[in-house]
C-alpha cells in the first residue's frame, strides 16, 4: 500500500485540510539538544519543498522556540496553502514570576520537561486550563508565530486536569471555533483511556494520538478508534516511531521518552526481525500500518534533520508484501482486530 504524502484530507466534519504527512515541530524547538534558528528554518523549508502542508507545534516545544521558528520559516508562504495546529493548556511564564504552587503542579506531571528542551528562553510552561488562559495562549501563539491565524487547537496533555479541561477549556475552544478564530478543535495526548473519556463527553473534530496507535502499541484500538469512527473524529498520529524505539531497536533506545524496558525492547526487536525476513524496514512497516485504519488522517513526523525528513515519503511508498502482515498477526505482534494495509 503506497500512501501519497501530499494527499489532502479534511478533519472530521470540518473543511480544515491536512496532508497525509505532517511536520512535527518539537525537535526544532531544541528537543534533547539545541537547534539554531537557521537550521530549523532549513528543515521546515525542506518540508515545504516535499509538499508537506500541515505543521504541528505547541508552546511547550522549546518553550516558545518552536512556534517562533516555524513562523519564521512559513513567513511569506501563501497562508491559505498550509494548515497549522498548536496547543493550549500551558502558558509560558517568566522564570521569576513562577510561584511555588505553579512549579509543584508542573513538576508533578512531568518534571523532565526542563531537561528535554535545550537552549530555551527564560520562561517555563505552567498549566492553566481556564477560559481566560486559553484566549491568552492563542494570542501568545499568534504573536510568536506571526502567522495571522491558527487552524487547529488541541488541548495539550490535560491528564491531571481532566475536569478543568472539560468544564473550562472545552467551552472556550467551542467559542473560538464558533467565532471562526480556528477551524478545528480537539485534544493531543498520549493516553488512549483519557482521550476516550473526553470524547465520550464532547465532540472533537480531531485528536492527536501520540504513541498509542503504532505497530508496537495498539492500545487505542479497542475503544478510542471505534469511538472516533462512530463520531466522525479524525485521528492524527504522533510518535509513530514510539519516541525512537522503532527507528533502531537496541538497548538504550527510548520509548515514551525514557529508556525502553526489557519487555518492550524485546517486542520491538521481534517486530524488526519479522520485517527483516520479508526484506522490509521496520520504519516503513510502522508508517504504513497506521494508515490502514480509516480514522487516521495524517502522521506527524517529528524530525530535526533534512535527511530524516526525506526518508518519510520513501517509507510511505515502500512495497510491503501481504505476507508480512499475516506473519505479524500469527506471531502475536499486531492485534487481530487491527486493519492492515492492502
Amino acid at each position: 500500500m503506497s500512501i501519497d504524502p501530499n494527499e489532502r484530507v479534511t478533519l472530521g466534519r470540518t473543511t480544515v485540510p491536512v496532508t497525509r504527512l505532517g511536520f512535527g515541530a518539537a525537535p526544532i524547538g531544541g528537543l534533547y539538544r539545541p537547534v539554531e534558528d537557521a537550521d530549523a528554518v532549513v528543515t521546515v523549508e525542506r518540508a515545504w519543498d516535499l509538499g508537506i502542508r500541515y505543521y504541528d507545534v505547541a508552546p511547550l516545544y522549546g518553550y516558545g522556540n518552536a512556534e517562533r521558528r516555524l513562523g519564521m520559516a512559513l513567513a511569506g508562504k501563501p497562508r491559505d496553502a498550509f494548515t497549522v495546529s498548536t496547543k493550549v493548556g500551558r502558558l509560558l511564564v517568566p522564570v521569576d514570576a513562577i510561584t511555588p504552587a505553579m512549579d509543584r503542579d508542573r513538576q508533578a506531571f512531568n518534571g523532565q520537561d526542563d531537561a528535554f528542551y535545550q537552549g530555551v528562553p527564560p520562561v517555563r510552561p505552567v498549566f492553566d486550563y481556564s477560559g481566560d488562559a486559553i484566549r491568552r495562549s492563542v494570542e501568545d501563539s499568534l504573536e510568536r508565530t506571526g502567522l495571522g491565524r491558527l487552524d487547529i487547537l488541541y488541548i495539550h496533555d490535560p491528564d491531571s486536569h481532566m475536569e478543568a479541561a472539560l468544564r473550562e477549556t472545552w467551552p472556550a475552544l467551542e467559542r473560538l471555533r464558533s467565532e471562526g478564530t480556528v477551524g478545528a478543535i480537539g485534544l493531543g495526548m498520549n493516553s488512549a483511556d483519557a482521550l476516550t473519556w473526553f470524547c465520550r463527553r464532547t465532540d472533537p473534530d480531531a485528536l492527536l494520538v501520540a504513541g498509542r496507535y503504532t505497530i508496537l502499541d495498539q492500545s487505542a484500538l479497542a475503544e478510542l478508534l471505534p469511538l472516533c469512527l462512530e463520531k466522525t473524529i479524525s485521528v492524527v498520529i504522533g510518535g509513530v516511531m514510539n519516541s525512537g524505539l522503532l527507528v533502531d531497536p537496541k538497548p538504550g533506545a527510548t520509548f515514551d521518552y525514557a529508556p525502553a524496558d526489557a519487555a518492550i525492547l524485546a517486542r520491538a526487536e521481534h517486530l524488526r526481525d519479522v520485517c527483516a525476513r520479508h526484506g522490509v524496514s521496520l520504519r516503513a512497516a510502522a508508517v504504513q500500518f497506521v494508515f490502514a485504519h480509516p480514522t487516521v488522517a495524517s502522521v506527524v513526523a517529528g524530525v530535526r534533520s533534512v535527511a530524516h525528513l526525506d526518508e518519510y515519503p520513501e517509507l510511505m511508498a515502500a512495497p510491503i508484501p501481504a505476507a508480512l502482515w499475516a506473519d505479524l498477526r500469527a506471531e502475536g505482534l499486531i492485534d487481530p482486530a487491527a486493519p492492515v494495509p492492502a
